[in-house]
């Protein structure tokens, strides 16, 4: 009986250390956008009057164990299972197959610094900045309307939908006004410069895919079906000092963070305020992964408010932390006012995602 105990036991250590196929999803860490990295602000603004304030803006995030070059146990996974913040997923579902590590990492790092461009320039646009840029076609969606019409290199210059006045695109905020406005399928007339002469397109319109939280729920509005690579020239220069950190989803904390930092006054009047979601060059805030995670993270922060996607309001109701309020967005003016209600005793009037 020893030494039959004796070998399952060390058969189930053994089965307990084997490598599995899954990924682990944790609360990670959260960062004040307010806050210093080595005693200088986490976001240095130089070409503007910036103010002093208070309070904090933390991005959350979600740390996740598994997948290429860091495989997870049955320990691990067991783990996982147990504990209610966490959840264990297919490795595959959470990694493209095939990936390395080095390519996730840069991946990771690029979506990182995208969102810190477009929450610049989301950022100085709700502040009233203009920030012009040019907006070239760096690719061409297959099966959409742009596809065989639409080149690569080619440099948006206008958009006309039928039965309305031309628009200039001057930024990327324009070209998305109108679409937002433009139904799906709609053909929307697409002035370009193409190798410096104006061409005239017309151009099938697409809808937008499904939400993070329902697939089958599509937004209003339309797509052109083509990756734009603007280039923008900033009014005010602005960088970011934070590391360890990637993915896409801090861009409207980042874009909060310059905001407060921008304008007089302390705009979450001392409070602690955490969120989550990307933010595109038009403002809009869109949906992100492990947003549940991200919940926990916040609370064990201490934050008592948490800007959540719209898009993510599906995920969230029935998950919400005790003492944690949810606040829904879904554009970066509208995460802004509420931060804004929030620092002046608001709050309480904000919709949340379980007011639909």
């Amino acid at each position: 009986m020893v030494v039959s105990g004796a070998l399952l036991s060390a058969l189930l250590l053994v089965i307990m250390l084997v490598p599995l196929p899954y990924a682990v999803q944790r609360p990670g860490p959260t960062v004040n956008t307010l806050g210093e990295a080595d005693g200088e602000p986490l976001i240095q603004i130089d070409g503007a009057e910036t103010y002093p304030t208070s309070g904090e803006l933390r991005l959350t995030t979600v740390s996740v164990i598994g997948g290429p070059g860091y495989p997870v146990t049955a320990a691990d996974v067991v783990a996982g299972w147990l504990d209610e913040e966490e959840v264990v997923m297919p490795v595959e579902a959470v990694f493209p197959d095939g990936t390395t590590r080095e390519e996730i990492d840069e991946q990771s790092t690029a979506q990182m610094a995208s969102s810190q461009d477009n929450a610049t320039v989301a950022a100085l646009e709700e502040l009233g900045y203009d920030v012009p840029m040019v907006l070239t076609v760096r690719d061409v969606a297959p099966g959409s309307g742009a596809e065989g019409v639409v080149e690569e290199g080619d440099v948006i210059a206008s958009i006309q939908p039928e039965g309305e006045e031309r628009t200039e695109v001057e930024a990327f905020s324009d070209l998305a006004a109108v679409l937002s406005r433009t139904e799906a399928g709609a053909p929307v007339t697409l002035g370009v410069l193409r190798d410096g002469e104006p061409t005239d397109l017309t151009v099938a319109t697409m809808s937008h895919p499904g939400t993070a939280a329902d697939p089958d729920e599509a937004r209003q509005g339309s797509l052109l079906g083509v990756v734009l690579d603007p280039e923008v020239e900033l009014p005010v220069d602005i960088d970011f000092d934070i590391d360890n950190i990637g993915g896409p989803s801090a861009g409207t904390m980042f874009a909060l963070g310059i905001i407060d930092r921008l304008t007089p006054g302390e705009m979450t009047g001392g409070e602690k305020i955490a969120g989550t979601g990307t933010v595109n060059l038009a403002g809009e805030v869109g949906a992100i992964g492990g947003i549940r995670q991200k919940l926990a993270g916040a609370t064990r922060a201490g934050a008592e408010w948490f800007l959540a996607p719209q898009g993510n309001c599906g995920e969230v109701v029935g998950h919400v932390p005790d003492g944690l309020r949810v606040v829904r967005v879904g554009t970066l003016g509208e995460a802004r006012d509420a931060v804004e209600a929030i620092g002046s005793g608001d709050g309480a009037s904000l919709p949340t995602c379980e007011a639909g």
